[in-house]
């Protein structure tokens, strides 16, 4: 029986694999991106903005939309070499069409009138996460002096097809009050007169939108679910993965842990894979737990769960200086994640819970066909993101 099962998952991996090469290595662009605004008050009671955007992104998506091929030869040449001096030089050599894109996606009004921009010095280069990023300070001068701003970003849409899900995230300290905001594309607008239950309410939603639309974290709960008979498993399991995962989700966000993506997402694959073929096992077993099975199953869990939240942590993309206000937008995103798994849980571990009792053979194909499904899917990821890194 034990060759068989080894055999089995052989072949599951093979295929995998297969299906992995076939496909070729992922494109360096299709994943998602995050613009970091930074707003405070500028000279003469204006607006100044420090942008942090990704650079090669940055770059292909200003030669695109103002049709300026030098720009995507040299910065893209520069990106290849590594070298930053030079990738500086590209942007500022081409700075009208880099500005250009950016000051036609990202704005500032003020009582409805729209300010004008204005670059307060070169674009400048860093890293976020091994990632280069390019900075670019704005001044924006507005005809009036309100007590209120909106900003608004569009930066990096859909629609150019090099990202998805493109995600700017908002500090600020103007107008008397200071605070975080996430816009994308179903939230492009952040006004500073928002009340701070409007703030929290876009990170619930924020939260609830990764872990519904984030497929591989749902594929990792729903082999949780399949592989739990009884309340009690499901209720120590769900416990352990957000605990673990709430734990470096905080601690990378607020910048104290800082592990590459890179390292990360094959991680959270080849997590989605061992947890579906640990039931895979009990089934093969006849449901049987050995001793001391229940607990390591937990430990696994919680383990896999820190490297979730070092996911979640990159999708929010926050690791400005701790603040009170900061942490509180954590806190509400991270509901919005528990409130999207309590309910999968609530919706799927029932109808699994009642299957078993009325039809128990169906009910363990059901759920063996649905691991082996989810651990395919998690060995093509893993393989796929090895080839990416």
């Amino acid at each position: 029986m034990r060759h068989l099962l080894l055999r089995t998952l052989a072949l599951a991996f093979g295929c995998a694999f297969a299906s992995a090469a076939m496909a070729g290595p992922a494109l360096a662009h299709g994943f998602s991106s995050t613009v970091y605004a930074d707003v405070t008050p500028g000279e003469s009671g204006h607006v100044r903005t420090a942008l942090e955007l990704e650079y090669d992104l940055l770059v292909v998506s200003a030669a695109d939309y103002r049709d300026d091929d030098q720009l995507f030869q040299d910065g893209t040449a520069a990106f290849d070499a590594g070298d930053a001096a030079a990738q500086a030089a590209a942007l500022n050599a081409h700075s009208a069409a880099a500005l250009g894109y950016v000051t036609d996606r990202f704005s500032v009004t003020a009582g409805g009138d729209a300010c004008a921009p204005s670059a307060s010095g070169p674009f400048t280069l860093g890293t976020r996460e091994g990632v280069p990023y390019t900075t670019l300070v704005l001044d924006w001068t507005c005809a009036q002096r309100t007590g209120e701003h909106e900003i608004r970003s569009g930066l990096f849409p859909d629609a150019e097809t090099y990202v998805r899900d493109t995600k700017t995230i908002v500090t600020y300290e103007i107008d008397g009050r200071d605070g975080s905001a996430a816009l994308d594309a179903g939230n492009p607008v952040f006004s500073t007169a928002q009340s701070w239950q409007q703030r929290f309410g876009e990170f619930f939603v924020l939260g609830a939108e990764h872990l519904l639309f984030g497929i591989d974290h749902i594929l990792f709960l729903l082999a949780l679910i399949a592989g739990s008979r009884r309340l009690r498993e499901i209720v120590l399991a769900a416990t352990a993965f957000t605990v673990a995962h709430s734990v470096t989700f905080v601690l990378a966000a607020l910048g104290l842990v800082s592990v590459p993506a890179r390292v990360v997402e094959p991680i959270i694959a080849l997590s989605i894979a061992v947890v579906a073929g640990w039931h895979l096992v009990q089934v093969r077993r006849g449901g049987s737990v050995s001793p001391g099975a229940g607990w390591g199953r937990l430990a696994v869990v919680f383990l896999f769960g820190l490297v979730h939240g070092l996911g979640f942590a990159g999708a929010l993309g926050i690791d400005e200086a701790w603040s009170w206000t900061l942490l509180w937008s954590l806190l509400v995103f991270n509901v919005g994640i528990e409130s999207v798994q309590i309910g999968l849980i609530l919706l799927v571990f029932p109808a699994l819970t009642l299957l078993r009792r009325r039809a128990p053979r169906a009910g363990n194909w059901v759920t063996g066909l649905l691991c082996a499904g989810v651990a395919v899917m998690g060995l093509i990821w893993f393989v796929e993101r090895i080839f990416a890194s």
